[in-house]
């Protein structure tokens, strides 16, 4: 069934209009990539890599669906399993059905000047962001949160168009006439621009900048560290991550948690120092803005809480 052709500036079929390779850049600034594995997809700053080519396919009787094919000859495939056990999300893989379906075909939806590519089933290809096991990884998901909103935009760069395609070449500047370039010679100022105003400028974008990093940050700085799904946390001996928190609130922070790092339903820890344990933080923060160290442990993981009666604030000065 073909849709009307007016329809395909709206579905985003402009953005591979000819084209029979492109390749795809997240919002995090990273191309879609087939990893050599022949079944993972990833992200990866190197456009120029062959694994970020992608050989367009049209689906005969749509004018609205195409097929992405890796330099390995796989499909860009939205797969049923789990990204992770617990979470919505579902893996982007490549596969060779041996009967091309539905999950190997996606509908360019148009978003500005970005594109989504939709699956017949609703979700979107998704490029996600925080930190690890998400960080470079590809899904196919319904996005719930604002944060996360802007994960499921592509732009597309055309590397190769159809041979049949036609191209209009734009127009050659004519060269400047005699008179052209003596009209132009008399549009230039000749006398220098003073100094003076930009001197007195550039003392006062100084003085400013002074007063601005002379200000103390208010607010707490929170180091923190991302439990794996057995609850053990392989880097906290490192300095891990941190952030500024200007607040109290354990449930605030948590939101900023999630914005932060793309997580959801993340819960807040921080070590017992009695048995070195982790217990999850309830309601308020220590006081005066003091330096901490927490952990974030995600709800589906298999590691050991202690009970909120536990809880003793840890922090370091």
């Amino acid at each position: 069934m073909q849709t009307p052709s007016s329809n395909k500036i709206k579905t985003g079929m402009d953005f591979f209009h000819h084209a029979k390779a492109v390749r795809l850049r997240s919002t995090h600034d990273k191309y879609l990539l087939a990893e050599e594995d022949m079944e993972s997809v990833t992200q990866n700053r190197n456009g120029s890599s062959k694994n970020a080519r992608w050989q367009v396919e049209y689906v005969s009787h749509y004018d609205n669906i195409i097929r992405l094919r890796s330099c390995y000859g796989m499909y860009l495939t939205a797969s049923n399993q789990p990204f992770l056990l617990g979470m919505t999300g579902c893996k982007a893989l490549q596969t060779q059905p041996s009967r091309l379906d539905s999950s190997v075909e996606w509908e360019p939806i148009k978003d500005g000047a970005h594109v989504k590519l939709r699956t017949r089933y609703g979700n979107f290809l998704r490029a996600n962001g925080g930190l690890p096991p998400w960080r470079n990884t590809v899904t196919h998901d319904i996005p719930q949160r604002t944060a996360t909103q802007d994960w499921i935009l592509w732009d597309v760069d055309v590397l190769e168009i159809n041979v049949h395609s036609t191209v209009q070449k734009l127009p050659s500047v004519p060269p400047l006439t005699e008179e052209d370039s003596h009209l132009f010679e008399n549009s230039v100022p000749s006398s220098p621009v003073p100094h003076a105003k930009s001197n007195s400028l550039f003392k006062q974008q100084s003085n400013d900048l002074k007063v601005v990093t002379s200000q103390k940050i208010e607010g707490r700085t929170i180091y923190y560290n991302v439990a794996e799904d057995n609850g053990e946390v392989s880097d906290e001996g490192m300095t891990g991550y941190s952030l500024i928190f200007n607040g109290n609130g354990v449930e605030e922070l948590s939101r900023k948690f999630e914005e932060e790092t793309g997580l959801e339903g993340i819960i807040v820890c921080t070590r017992s120092p009695l048995n070195g344990k982790l217990y999850p933080l309830r309601l308020q923060l220590p006081p005066n803005n003091v330096t901490m160290q927490v952990v974030l442990v995600l709800p589906f993981s298999k590691g050991e809480l202690l009970p909120p009666s536990f809880i003793v604030f840890v922090f370091n000065a």
